[in-house]
């Protein structure tokens, strides 16, 4: 059983292609969940950006995970940016279970060439403890797989220098 949790919403499934490479490479376990809102089309992406802006939420459906959130070694929470800021599921699913996020990494993936790395900080505030670590991807960029792969290997360096392996 990995000890690794990628737990990610996907609006367009760019996250999910993220979320799936960086999954494989660490072996971790990988769980989609949402809010059940229909964000799809153009009018989706209209109401998600303003569901953001709003910091507006929804409860998050039931999913399964093989244990406890905060028994994972690490959780890499995996994200689309709307407006400048997380997505709405991504914002429920910290307001309702953020506490038991006790060891989080954060992946964003977001279309615009701004890295949004602020989110970090709005992220933070729904969690146990602060990210330590996190990425933005631009998933169709020339430097989405170096910056992919770099994510990678510090996330097993961090794992090597916490738990010694």
């Amino acid at each position: 059983m990995s000890d690794i949790l990628c737990l990610y919403y996907t609006r367009s499934g760019k996250t999910k292609q993220a979320m799936e490479e960086i999954a494989a490479a660490l072996d971790a376990e990988l769980v989609e969940f949402t809010d059940g809102e229909d964000y799809s089309g153009a009018g989706g992406f209209l109401w998600a950006g303003k569901s953001a802006m709003q910091r507006k939420t929804l409860p998050i459906e039931p999913f399964e995970t093989k244990k406890p959130l905060h028994e994972y070694r690490l959780v890499i929470l995996g994200t689309p940016v709307w407006a400048g800021r997380c997505s709405s599921p991504a914002r429920g699913l910290l307001k309702r279970r953020g506490l038991e996020l006790e060891h989080v990494a954060y992946v964003l993936t977001r279309a615009g060439k701004s890295r949004y790395e602020e989110i970090f900080d709005q992220m933070d505030q729904y969690t146990a403890q602060k990210h330590v670590l996190g990425v933005s991807l631009r998933v169709d960029d020339v430097g989405y797989a170096y910056w992919r792969d770099d994510f990678i290997q510090n996330v097993k360096r961090y794992l090597e220098q916490t738990y010694g392996g």
